[in-house]
């Protein structure tokens, strides 16, 4: 068999394990010992000596520390009330808009993702914040549900963000740049839910009820309160890219300031604290299985030659650069059908990175393309955490929004849908929109 077909063998086995619900990281790990054998003839001393030093090799890769630490940043927000304070800042002024209180539930999914960096956690703490007011204030359900899942995707977009330091790691791109790069792609796909709450509140903007201007002294509180973001923000961003901390010191100082934010204006105390603590652990174990397991097929496909061979495939097959992206962004709308981001990114980005960085995009470098295929890719998958039957916002959503359908969840998901679709056939377009920050320095 050639390598080609080997990998697609091994890979629809793999997609078969998850369908039977054994934990991707698991069934990425069990992947790639199947492909070891398969390309050494049933021998397991390769095997055995590649896992042997695998867990090593990679989890002593300095820039991994830091996504325990952004973790525990987003743990320290969750518990020390940032979330809240961050609605009620945006709804302090844009609150009395049409559709304000709505606009005002996605400003702050984007403020908490800057923080957070999950999406299902974005969406999980502010259904708890902003859908109790959105539904006093007589949104429609499907309107006030949709606006938070979709909201709750920036918090992966928005830096800093976990699978963009993922993809840094396995393509060994700047994780610095990636952010910055984000920056833009990020105020497109928040200024676009803004439009679609904007035109869909003012059709029925009968039954909703506008929130009080609020006052300037309320605002500047407002502003006051959730200062720590802009503070994370500029650590991270600047911080990183203007050259006087590295990502782990950027990571550090931001968590260390939403720790402090959480003890002196959350009232954090002990217990929320072991809690923070213990929800870092927690996750950091999970997406470091998946790390593992995704390693450890990565590197039986690269023995196999199957992501080179592929490439070369493509290449000589002389198809348009544009329509091999096309293809490679439908497979992911198809794949965030059935699996989170962060197994996505681990799964696809050994094939499908190959292949993009051998085409020729017009004026555009290996590293241009690097980073512009990291954040299209990034956003076509946090596009399928809300699209149905399964995104996983959606469930989310459903669950702190009671009495609501998942059907009335998912016919309010289509408008913005619609929106992700346009941005991402804009920045596919037109990849400057993303790289243009970069290229000012």
């Amino acid at each position: 068999m050639s390598s080609i077909e080997i990998g697609v063998i091994v890979l629809a086995l793999l997609l078969g394990v998850l369908a039977l619900r054994v934990y991707v990281g698991i069934g990425m790990f069990l992947a790639g010992c199947l492909l070891y054998l398969i390309v050494n003839n049933g021998d397991t001393n390769a095997l055995f000596y590649t896992i042997n030093g695998l867990a090593y090799s990679r989890f002593s890769d300095y820039d991994l520390a830091v996504i325990p630490l952004f973790l525990i940043m987003g743990q320290f927000a969750i518990h020390g009330g940032l979330s809240r304070a961050l609605f009620q800042a945006a709804a302090a002024f844009i609150g009395h808009w049409r559709g304000g209180l709505g606009m005002a539930a996605i400003g702050a999914c984007a403020g908490f993702g800057a923080i957070c960096g999950s999406s299902l956690a974005t969406a999980a703490t502010m259904s708890q914040v902003a859908l109790p007011e959105l539904e006093r204030r007589n949104y429609p359900r499907k309107l006030a549900a949709g606006a938070i899942a979709a909201g709750g995707t920036l918090g992966i977009l928005i830096p800093p963000s976990v699978p963009l330091i993922v993809y840094g790691v396995l393509v060994q791109e700047s994780i610095g740049k990636l952010f910055v790069a984000a920056v833009i792609p990020g105020i497109i796909a928040m200024l676009g839910y803004f439009l679609v709450v904007k035109i869909v509140a003012t059709r029925q903007m009968r039954h909703i009820e506008r929130a009080p201007r609020a006052s300037w002294g309320v605002r500047i509180r407002s502003l006051a309160e959730v200062s720590p973001v802009a503070l994370v923000f500029v650590v991270v961003i600047y911080g990183m890219y203007g050259g006087w901390a590295n990502l782990t010191e950027a990571a550090s100082i931001a968590a260390a300031a939403c720790g402090l934010y959480a003890v002196v204006r959350g009232g954090m105390r002990w217990k929320g604290l072991y809690l923070s603590i213990l929800g870092m652990a927690e996750a950091t174990a999970m997406i470091y299985l998946v790390v593992m397991g995704a390693d450890l097929l990565n590197s039986g496909l690269a023995l196999s030659r199957m992501p080179t061979d592929l490439a070369q495939w493509i290449t000589t097959m002389g198809l348009a650069p544009y329509l091999v992206l096309a293809a490679i962004l439908v497979i992911y709308l198809l794949l965030g059908c059935v699996m989170d981001s962060l197994s996505m990114i681990l799964l696809t980005i050994p094939i499908f990175y190959p292949v993009m960085i051998g085409l020729p995009f017009t004026g555009m470098t290996q590293t241009d393309i690097s980073i512009w295929f990291g954040i299209i890719a990034l956003m076509v998958v946090e596009i399928g955490l809300i699209t149905p039957p399964v995104g996983m916002n959606l469930f989310i959503v459903q669950k702190f929004s009671k009495g609501t359908t998942l059907g009335t969840i998912s016919r309010g998901i289509v408008p913005f849908l619609y929106a992700d679709l346009v941005r991402v056939i804009l920045l596919a377009s037109v990849p400057a929109l993303t790289l243009v920050l970069l290229s000012t320095n």
